[in-house]
């Protein structure tokens, strides 16, 4: 069995959120995986924006007594009955029953009318959203949209993920077709953390990562830099593996996509 911390333990299995064409943060190594089909499902109207207050600290003692120290954030019903979404410092979004004893983890999909209701993805989304418009542009490498903008993507990406370097390879292609990418350092392991902040401390990003994409080294002085805040910004979003792209509406539509499944995603065209 892992010999993990328990809130780590908790992490890594809330972490879990889409199987992706993407490389693993499980090693240095381009590990790749095959892309799985998910089911399409409607969103849901958000849930009321309500603090269960009592919930959240009956929560909270709970996890403590199973020696999990996690600060609750919120704790908002939604449309399920009996059924919360959770917030919480350090963690993935989660859901809990109105005991406050149950962690459960992943979708739920309400059935029974003409179309499937998503609880979870839009509740997700609106967080994921928030949280990445609070990003400042100068913590990000931008590669602007050539011609009409049809829309941002955000890519939390890593130096030596072999799916991050085909999606790099891509980068003019994807921005004449509109698209302007923000990418996000997300090292996949403590092994790739030196070249990640060697990259984010260059007078020229932009050359920087391409460099390191095309396995050139990248030397930088050291600098004040956002990758450790941004890794563990992503890690509360449930990201497991690179590169993990966003919409700026906070949809994860992917690991890698070739550059016109990436203009459907963000334009929503068939």
């Amino acid at each position: 069995m892992l010999n993990l911390p328990k809130t780590a333990l908790i992490t890594a299995l809330l972490g879990s959120i889409i199987t992706l064409t993407a490389c693993d943060n499980s090693n240095a190594k381009s590990t790749e995986k095959a892309s799985s089909t998910t089911a399409t499902a409607q969103t849901t109207t958000p849930a009321p924006a309500n603090n269960d207050a009592k919930l959240q600290k009956t929560l909270a003692d709970n996890l403590a007594k199973s020696g999990i120290s996690a600060k609750i954030l919120s704790v908002t019903p939604t449309t399920m009955p009996n059924m919360f979404w959770v917030k919480a410092e350090g963690l993935p979004s989660f859901f809990t029953d109105n005991t406050g004893q149950y962690i459960v983890q992943g979708d739920i999909i309400k059935v029974g009318n003409a179309q499937p209701e998503h609880i979870s993805a839009d509740l997700q989304a609106q967080e994921t959203k928030a949280t990445l418009a609070s990003i400042d542009k100068k913590d990000m490498i931008i590669f602007p949209a050539k011609g009409t903008s049809k829309g941002a993507i955000y890519v939390f990406t890593d130096a030596d993920c072999g799916y991050c370097r085909r999606l790099h390879s891509e980068i003019d292609e994807i921005n004449s077709l509109g698209i302007e990418i923000r990418y996000l350092p997300w090292p996949r392991s403590e092994q790739t953390f030196p070249i990640m902040e060697s990259i984010w401390c260059s007078s020229d990003r932009q050359k920087a990562i391409t460099d390191a994409k095309n396995g050139e080294p990248v030397n930088a002085p050291a600098c004040e830099n956002p990758v450790r805040r941004i890794h563990d910004l992503g890690m509360a979003l449930g990201i497991n593996g690179t590169p993990a792209i966003f919409t700026e509406s906070g949809q994860q539509i992917g690991g890698y996509l070739p550059p016109e499944q990436l203009l459907q995603a963000v334009t929503g065209s068939h």
